[in-house]
């Protein structure tokens, strides 16, 4: 194996060849502006496929976000809580607002947010008279949180949630789509996501007159008069024409394409779970998991090799793979913010990052390159465990 074999990416979009039909109809029908059939037939198609009652195709998972935090009047000063696990476009929109992230803790059963952690933050809030104004739950690598102890939690102290299941498209939870449970729900059609627009996102819910206000403020909140008039702040965040009609396409395989994930996981658990210092991501009970990305945590209490040395070699064979994410609390940007750990003696979500990683999981990768990155994982954990032999 040399690393001129050709690069396997951590999941490249995966066409369909249905796209450049939506695509020349914008051509043709010349609706190459923001707006127009195709975004309506995708929010119709998003909203018809998870169960909500309406959708609002929007730029990107990080408007869709900003976007909820507006609607739930999210202001200066006010305090909104976060899963700390997770990717920076989760907890960036709480500063657009000028309000206060505190982050939760994970837990290992679903590497997402920990409802100890959580409650733990809420006592704290309702001591200091500050609740927040809302939760944020991160449905991580399309694993879905302990979606009813968060709930019972949040509807206890009468707190909406917003799910960003940016990652979690096709997941489901107890029978019910990702992203469907709490007030509002977010989906990401980034690059790397299981369906992509190229770039965009989605904000879903059950309330229609949020979703009108919504459409409003991301559309330069327009008065509806004969001239320009505007009275709030609004942004530019509508979906194009041309990406919705991506995302139609896209979106007629979700399910295709939840069983390619899943069975890249099984070909992963089939061939390496057999080598101790490996455990998957767990599945959450009544839950299916879309497994977007496949993850893996070292697992021995005096670990022989990093993930970083693990990444590393897999790069010498022209593989990508990434550690999980760096917990939102260890980040720079956020290092002045409150942290609640699921555990009085560690951050769950320090572990996972500090033991995780994420494996190649595209669903336009072959058997053969899939093989590849297998025999590369095996042949390095035997030469690592060998050497730490031979050292103790």
């Amino acid at each position: 194996m040399g690393s001129n074999n050709k690069r396997i990416f951590l999941s490249s979009p995966h066409m369909t060849g249905h796209e450049q039909k939506f695509i020349n109809l914008s051509f043709e029908t010349n609706w190459i502006a923001p707006l127009g059939p195709n975004v309506d037939r995708f929010e119709k198609d998003i909203s018809q496929y998870v169960g909500a009652a309406g959708a609002l195709a929007v730029s990107s998972g990080t408007a869709a976000i900003h976007l909820a935090l507006r609607l739930l009047n999210v202001k200066a000063g006010d305090k909104v809580f976060c899963s700390t696990l997770t990717f920076v476009a989760s907890a960036n929109p709480i500063l657009y607002q000028q309000a206060e992230p505190v982050f939760i803790d994970s837990e290992f059963d679903t590497w997402n947010m920990s409802p100890i952690a959580l409650k733990k933050a809420f006592m704290d809030a309702e001591q200091e008279g500050n609740l927040p104004k809302a939760v944020i739950v991160v449905h991580l690598y399309g694993q879905n949180a302990k979606m009813d102890e968060i709930i019972e939690i949040c509807n206890y102290y009468q707190v909406p949630i917003i799910e960003d299941a940016a990652e979690s498209l096709g997941s489901t939870y107890m029978g019910r789509k990702s992203g469907t449970i709490g007030k509002f729900g977010v989906y990401s059609f980034n690059g790397n996501k299981i369906i992509t627009t190229s770039g965009g996102g989605m904000l879903v819910s059950d309330d229609r007159e949020a979703l009108v206000r919504g459409k409003f403020l991301a559309t330069q909140a327009r008065d509806n008069t004969p001239y320009y008039q505007h009275r709030e702040l609004g942004y530019n965040y509508r979906m194009s024409n041309i990406l919705a009609g991506i995302g139609i396409a896209q979106l007629a395989v979700i399910e295709e394409r939840v069983k390619q994930k899943q069975a890249i996981f099984q070909r992963y658990v089939r061939e390496l779970s057999h080598m101790k210092e490996i455990v998957f991501m767990p599945e959450y009970r009544g839950t299916r998991h879309n497994r977007w990305l496949t993850t893996l945590f070292i697992d021995t209490e005096h670990p022989f090799f990093t993930p970083f040395e693990l990444i590393q070699e897999l790069e010498k064979e022209n593989i990508e793979a990434r550690q999980v994410w760096k917990p939102m609390h260890l980040q720079p940007l956020f290092s002045g913010y409150r942290f609640y750990s699921h555990s009085s003696h560690f951050s769950v979500a320090d572990r996972l990052f500090e033991k995780g990683v994420c494996l190649p999981s595209g669903t336009n990768m072959t058997e053969e390159e899939q093989s590849r990155v297998i025999q590369t994982i095996q042949s390095f954990i035997s030469r690592k465990r060998k050497q730490h032999f031979i050292a103790t």
